[in-house]
């Protein structure tokens, strides 16, 4: 007999919240609606294998079939079912008893932690849908149960005549929501939020007899690591991410204790080594996809990479959309942290070469991971290379080497860091890389836009072992060849040709005669200004200090000149240093092509 009852609280009250906290998720339903199927499937198979339930034959599975012309969207599983009762207590009594109390903490509480404690997954076809029904036979042997509300204060439940187990969720799809009868957004949010669900979910649209699973059952992160190749995991990343360039290596995460937690990770390929590219790290629960790239569980460095992360044991609330921040989730978080390290670890010492080859596109990532979490820093700082003049790449305590006698300090004296010069930019440093290398000298390469964050933040954390400074920040002593003569004749020359307070002339006697100048600045002074520039601050033109070269048979020979050709050669090599220190401004360039015509002029007559 067909019974009428009030629900305890009216829509004015409840539907408002539905609409508001769910709102920007509204596609969310299908799969709230799904995963309730899944659910309960996956419950009767649970009394099947205590011998509580009689299996029948047939697939276990979630049906999706849309009626354009009934405006419908039906999804129907074969699951445990529900009697009479049951829908009296989980879709009436359940999720509407003690609103009241809860419209009042709500407000106070923020709503955060509220709803999924009221069984709203099924109330969020609400969002898309202006009527639902229920169709639902319990596997005990009661009758079928027709419910049906327009989410308003009243509902409607009834026997009906549905002869098989399992339950039919009919929603009426609103005019305004529309959308979600096209046959491509359901199997697009299937797709989404249904892609590894542990039972098959088919799609079929009214009238064309068709039906096609839509979800990978096992998926490749939930079986065992021995059993899946190389081709799998670069068949999986494909099909999940739609990206073709092959994934560098991955991580495969396969723990059942102390809490349960699969996944793989993926190194993708850098596009560009100015920036870091956010990847997408897919969180599920039970197969069943939560959100991306959840800050609470994923750490922020790892968000760089692709991948999937499975934990059942995840704290969820809000219809399993927002996670609670408690013990358990900072444990996989860490624990994640950890078996990243491990790997890079374990690629390091084994095939020390595959590494190398890799570093080029997973550096970023190491270094911004170091930056932002010290406990990974600690357990990969002795696998962070740097690649040198020669090409050949070097560990921290490879770059540290043995100490000369020079470096050692003497008796009363403190131990000083040693001096690791680095280039940021081969091309633009060529000059001052050439003399290194005539030298014997050794540099290493940092020319990603992390590494100025990445250099000071070393050197905080090993203040008494290195210190780095640009190969162009100062002229080592290995490259002089004594010390330079006073000569104030050749010091006036320079001072009144440049007549500029903020570049200091020095003179040094180089090795190399052919190099009349270079321009140095101060590490940290640059190091500051660059910083500034980046949060767009700017104190002005940074001071430089031109060395100028009396080995140099230029510079000997400027002496000779007139007063008007001195000038004219002093401004030049001042130039030529300027030219191989940094691109120069218009100003400078127009400049620096107008004396070139004036010596191109002077070479013709």
């Amino acid at each position: 007999m067909k019974r009428e009852g009030n629900i305890r609280i009216s829509s004015e009250n409840m539907m408002p919240i539905i609409k508001k906290w769910l709102y920007s998720d509204k596609d969310i339903f299908l799969r709230e609606i799904v995963a309730n199927g899944i659910d309960a499937i996956t419950k009767f198979k649970k009394l099947v294998s205590m011998g509580d339930a009689q299996e029948d034959e047939g697939e276990y599975c979630v049906k999706i079939s849309v009626d354009k012309k009934e405006k419908t969207l039906t999804v129907e599983d074969n699951g445990i079912g529900m009697t009479e009762e049951e829908v009296e207590n989980y879709i009436t009594q359940i999720a509407f008893s003690g609103a009241s109390d809860f419209l009042a903490k709500y407000e106070k509480a923020g709503g955060d932690g509220i709803i999924g404690h009221f069984g709203l997954g099924f109330y969020s076809a609400y969002m898309v849908s202006e009527n639902v029904e229920i169709f639902t036979k319990s596997y005990k042997n009661v009758p079928a149960v027709h419910w049906e509300s327009d989410g308003n204060a009243t509902y409607s439940i009834e026997e009906c005549d549905k002869s098989t187990r399992g339950t039919k969720i009919v929603m009426h799809i609103a005019a305004e929501e529309k959308e979600f009868l096209d046959e491509n957004t359901i199997k697009s949010l299937v797709r989404k939020y249904c892609s590894f669900m542990p039972f098959n979910v088919y799609v079929s649209y009214k009238g064309d007899g068709k039906d096609e699973p839509l979800n990978d059952t096992l998926p490749l992160y939930a079986k065992n690591p021995k059993d899946c190749t190389d081709e799998d995991y670069k068949k999986f990343y494909r099909d999940t991410f739609m990206d073709y360039n092959e994934p560098i290596f991955w991580v495969h995460l396969n723990m059942d204790y102390p809490f349960k937690l699969k996944g793989i990770l993926y190194f993708p390929k850098v596009r560009n080594k100015v920036e870091l590219e956010r990847g997408k790290v897919k969180l599920y629960c039970n197969q069943v996809f939560i959100a991306d790239n959840i800050k609470e569980v994923i750490p922020e460095f790892l968000m760089l990479l692709n991948g999937v992360i499975d934990c059942p044991d995840i704290p969820l609330n809000v219809s399993r959309s927002f996670l609670q921040n408690d013990r358990q989730v900072q444990k996989i978080s860490k624990h994640i942290t950890k078996k990243v390290a491990d790997k890079l670890i374990t690629l390091f010492k084994n095939d020390r070469e595959k590494y190398e080859i890799c570093w080029e596109d997973t550096a970023n990532f190491i270094k911004f991971g170091c930056i932002k979490d010290n406990d990974f820093y600690d357990k990969v700082k002795d696998v962070i290379i740097y690649k040198d003049l020669n090409g050949k790449f070097v560990n921290f305590n490879e770059l540290l080497g043995a100490e000369t006698n020079d470096e050692q300090p003497k008796e009363g004296e403190e131990a000083k860091p040693k001096t690791v010069y680095y280039v940021s930019d081969e091309l633009q440093q060529a000059q001052y890389i050439a003399m290194f290398k005539e030298q014997g000298l050794n540099a290493v390469l940092c020319d990603s836009f992390i590494d100025p964050h990445f250099l000071s933040f070393l050197e905080y954390k090993t203040p008494d072992k290195l210190k780095f400074s640009r190969i162009d920040a100062d002229i080592d002593g290995t490259l002089k060849d004594g010390n330079a003569d006073e000569d104030s004749v050749l010091a006036d020359i320079f001072k009144t040709a440049l007549n500029d307070d903020k570049i200091t002339v020095k003179f040094e006697k180089l090795k190399n005669s052919k190099i009349p100048a270079v321009i140095i600045t101060d590490e940290y002074m640059r190091r500051y200004s660059e910083m500034g520039q980046m949060y767009g601050m700017s104190d002005g033109e940074l001071a430089k200090t031109l060395i100028v070269n009396t080995s140099c048979p230029v510079i000997t020979k400027i002496k000779d000149l007139k007063d008007e050709k001195q000038k004219f050669v002093a401004n030049y090599v001042y130039s030529l240093a300027l030219l191989s220190f940094k691109k120069l401004d218009a100003t400078e360039l127009d400049k620096f092509v107008g004396d070139n015509l004036i010596l191109l002029d002077g070479y013709l007559k």
